[in-house]
């Protein structure tokens, strides 16, 4: 059986916590004296529980002490779902708690002070592209010493056999020219797996996530495109969590460190 003591409010615990520990309330308790702490339908199962505490041995400092326990935890676990948001892409469900993923990324941008982190399986050009991410753009422009490192999938089409070099230096080119509307350019690596003639060998860059600043971290199902951002159904997770964000971004490090993920040249 649930105890009455889980159905209360921090402050209710709190409060009660408070007359325990100063004596304002004696035993037995009963449901009318508690009536100033809790709602009048907790107040008789609530009697019950504490006079049953006390008949265990529990003096009124033990019961206040536990109560102050249960309140601190309370608070922790508000705290923790506050620093998590559902993030969503697609029809908006009435009575829904999340936030839409093109509002997160362009925040996220524009709030970035020293450093961040993209991943993404595929991008827009052209307008789309430039729209998406003119915030970052002007965040750059704004902070030249903002560092900027993007994950990219660079990959070829089935049964092309143009030489790797070829289609990275396409992809720059065509990053250059028809992505990135800034004069600074960020860092763009890839994986070179994704360029492999063999079906049996290759891989592809698919993570898609955005990390700033080491303490934010966005995870997501959502290409940078504008039907990711706009139109189909994704989810993601925003979360402010150093510990998350900076195991992310170290993950991502050690690859290129490892030279599993290498820089575009030209980028």
């Amino acid at each position: 059986m649930m105890s009455p003591f889980l159905s209360l409010s921090r402050p209710a615990l709190s409060d009660l916590a408070d007359a325990l520990a100063l004596e304002r309330l004696s035993f037995p308790v009963y449901p009318f004296t508690l009536a100033s702490y809790v709602s009048e339908d907790l107040g008789p199962v609530l009697a019950v529980e504490l006079n049953k505490l006390r008949q265990q041995g529990m003096s009124s400092a033990h019961i206040a002490y536990m109560l102050k326990l249960l309140a601190q935890e309370r608070t922790i676990a508000q705290q923790k779902q506050e620093q998590t948001a559902l993030v969503w892409t697609g029809p908006e469900v009435v009575g829904a708690e999340s936030r839409d993923t093109a509002v997160v990324v362009r925040e996220l941008f524009s709030s970035a002070r020293h450093s961040v982190l993209l991943s993404s399986f595929a991008i827009d050009q052209g307008a789309k592209g430039h729209a998406l991410f003119r915030p970052l753009v002007d965040q750059m422009a704004a902070n030249p010493k903002l560092s900027v490192r993007m994950f990219l999938n660079v990959k070829r089409h089935y049964n092309d056999a143009t030489p790797a070099s070829t289609l990275l230096r396409q992809f720059a080119e065509t990053f250059r020219n028809h992505v990135w509307a800034g004069q600074q350019l960020p860092e763009v690596f890839h994986d070179p797996r994704a360029l492999e003639l063999s079906t049996h060998s290759n891989a592809c860059l698919h993570a898609k996530c955005v990390v700033v600043d080491e303490e934010r971290v966005f995870i997501t199902s959502a290409n940078f495109t504008e039907a990711a951002h706009q139109r189909n159904i994704e989810a993601g997770v925003l979360l402010s969590n150093r510990v998350t964000a900076r195991a992310i971004r170290s993950q991502f490090e050690m690859l290129v460190t490892q030279k599993i993920l290498q820089r575009v040249p030209g980028l």
